[in-house]
C-alpha cells in the first residue's frame, strides 16, 4: 500500500499491510537533540527509520505580520522580551525551549485590543503566510502517496488561541464575567479558519485539518465540558461542516493532560482524532477506545518515560498497545516530545522495535 491508502485504511479500520508508522515532527527537546547527535549522529531532517511519508505543515496561522523581537531587559541567567506573538514573557536563556517561561503581559486586555489586534495580525493571506507561490505549493500535493495535515498549531483552536491573546487566568474569568466577549472571539477565529482553509481548498485537498488547545493539566481541564459545549461545540462545527463539505476528511485536536472530561464534547462537535494521550497525565488510549468505539481515532499514548528504562520496559510498553494497533485508528507515537534523559540508542530501540510490532 501507498502510505496515504495505509493511513486511509487504518483511520477507516480497514484492512492494511500494517499499521501506520510516523513519529510526530517535533519529537525532541532540544538537549534530547543534543545529546542524541553526540552520540550517535542523529539527524532530525532524516527519515533514519523509514516512516511513512507524511506532509505536516503547521506554521502558517501564526499572527503576521509577527511582532517584532523586543528585548526589556536581560543578566547573566534570564532575558525578558516581547515574542513573536505581542507577549511580553521572562526566561532562561540556557535552554529556553525546555521550561516554561514567566508570561508578564498579553497583547489583549480589552475589546480595543482584541479588534486591533486580529484585524492587523489574523488576515487570512495566503501569499504573505505561505509565499507567493502558495498556489503551487499546495497544488503539489493534489496527486499523491503521502498523507498530507494542515495544523493550525497554536492559533487554531477555540481555547488555545485565546489564551494566547488574553492569558490564562484573564480568559477563564471572561467566560464568567464577560462571555459576549469571549464568543466575539470565537466567532472571529472560526471565520478566520474558514477563510484561510477555503482558499487551500481550491487547489488541493487535505487529509486532516487539526486545531490546538492544550487546555488541561495532569488533573483535569481547565474549562469543564458544559462550557466547551457553549462555547466551543458551535464554533467547531462550523469549522467542521465547512472544511468536510470541500473534501476534508478527519479533524484532529491537540491537548496535552487529562482531557476525559472534553472526549464527549469533542466527539459531538465532530472531531475525529485526538492526541497525544499523555500517560503520566493518566491517559490511556485502551480505555478510551473501550468506552467510546471507534467513532474516534487515537494518535499518541506512548508512555515515553518507559524509554528511560531500557529494552525491557520498551518492549512492555509497545506491547501493551499490540491490541489497539491491531484494531485499527491508531497510530502509535510517544506521548510527548522526548526528555533528555531518554538515550540515543534506547529511542533507536524503540522506534526499531515499533516498526517490527506493526
Amino acid at each position: 500500500m501507498t502510505d496515504r491508502e495505509r493511513f486511509l485504511a487504518a483511520m477507516e479500520y480497514q484492512p492494511r499491510d500494517r499499521a501506520p508508522f510516523h513519529e510526530f515532527p517535533w519529537p525532541t527537546w532540544p538537549e534530547t537533540e543534543e545529546r542524541w547527535r553526540a552520540e550517535g549522529g542523529y539527524d532530525p531532517a532524516a527519515n533514519i527509520f523509514g516512516c511513512d511519508d507524511w506532509v505536516i505543515e503547521y506554521e502558517w496561522f501564526f499572527p503576521n505580520p509577527p511582532f517584532e523581537r523586543e528585548v526589556v531587559s536581560e543578566d547573566e541567567e534570564y532575558v525578558t522580551y516581547v515574542d513573536s506573538q505581542g507577549i511580553l514573557m521572562r526566561e532562561f536563556k540556557n535552554n529556553p525551549l525546555s521550561s516554561m517561561p514567566q508570561f508578564l503581559r498579553f497583547p489583549v486586555e480589552t475589546r480595543e485590543d482584541f479588534r486591533r489586534f486580529w484585524q492587523q495580525r489574523m488576515n487570512a493571506d495566503l501569499g504573505a503566510r505561505i509565499g507567493a507561490d502558495w498556489r503551487e505549493q499546495l497544488r503539489r500535493h493534489r496527486e499523491r502517496d503521502h498523507v498530507f495535515i494542515v495544523l493550525a498549531d497554536r492559533w487554531g483552536g477555540f481555547f488555545g488561541s485565546l489564551r494566547n491573546m488574553l492569558g490564562v487566568e484573564p480568559l477563564c474569568m471572561a467566560f464568567l464575567e464577560d462571555p459576549s466577549f469571549v464568543e466575539e472571539m470565537m466567532e472571529a477565529d472560526a471565520d478566520f479558519l474558514i477563510s484561510m482553509l477555503g482558499q487551500m481548498l481550491e487547489e488541493t485537498t487535505i487529509d486532516v485539518f487539526g486545531f490546538w488547545e492544550d487546555m488541561a493539566y495532569n488533573s483535569g481541564p481547565l474549562i469543564g465540558p458544559a462550557m466547551v459545549r457553549k462555547f466551543m461545540v458551535p464554533r467547531y462545527k462550523k469549522v467542521i461542516d465547512f472544511a468536510r463539505s470541500r473534501g476534508v476528511r478527519y479533524f484532529c485536536l491537540d491537548s496535552d493532560g487529562d482531557v476525559s472530561l472534553l472526549i464527549e464534547p469533542w466527539i459531538e462537535a465532530g472531531i475525529d482524532i485526538l492526541y497525544p494521550w499523555e500517560v503520566q497525565a493518566g491517559m490511556d488510549p485502551t480505555a478510551v477506545r473501550k468506552r467510546y468505539g471507534r467513532n474516534l481515532r487515537l494518535w499518541g499514548g506512548v508512555d515515553k518515560r518507559a524509554l528511560t528504562r531500557g529494552p525491557e520496559a520498551i518492549e512492555a510498553e509497545i506491547e501493551r498497545h499490540k491490541w489497539l494497533i491491531g484494531d485499527g485508528g491508531f497510530v502509535p507515537m510517544l506521548d510527548h516530545s522526548a526528555p533528555p534523559d531518554i538515550s540515543w540508542d534506547n529511542y533507536r530501540y524503540y522506534m526499531e522495535s515499533l516498526r517490527r510490532a506493526l
